[in-house]
């Protein structure tokens, strides 16, 4: 089993930034692909951004490419996503998610290990 706790989300203005963090505990190994996801009121949970297992490769939504990065130090067991030039329709909670994969998909269905998520409120 693998434990994964999101953390950094909050409220802030249309162009702000925030840093979310996901620490996973458990049988944790870097082998793991990584992803996250956000959920809006009334909508699917979308992929927002995966990263390889070994870091290095990093996959990205249309909606946040150039203005979200993933990263990750496998020696912390920490997933990041740095977001930045944040909009209203930002706003959601973001999942962090592990899948038994090296690389990462886009399909929520892939990941077997999620946190509980953060909710990330963007203002105009």
């Amino acid at each position: 089993q693998v434990q994964l706790v999101e953390s950094g989300g909050g409220l802030v203005q249309a162009g702000g930034s925030l840093r979310l963090s996901c620490v996973a505990s458990g049988r944790t190994s870097s082998v793991y692909a990584m992803g996250w996801f956000r959920q809006a009121p009334g909508k699917e949970r979308e992929f927002v951004a995966g990263i390889r297992s070994r870091g290095g490769t990093t996959y990205y939504a249309d909606s946040v490419r150039g203005r979200f990065t993933i990263s990750r130090d496998n020696g912390k067991n920490t997933v990041y996503l740095q977001m930045n030039s944040l909009k209203p329709e930002d706003t959601a909670v973001y999942y962090c998610a592990a899948a038994l994969t090296y690389y990462p998909s886009s399909a929520a269905d892939d990941y077997t290990y999620w946190g509980q998520g953060t909710q990330v409120t963007v203002s105009s």
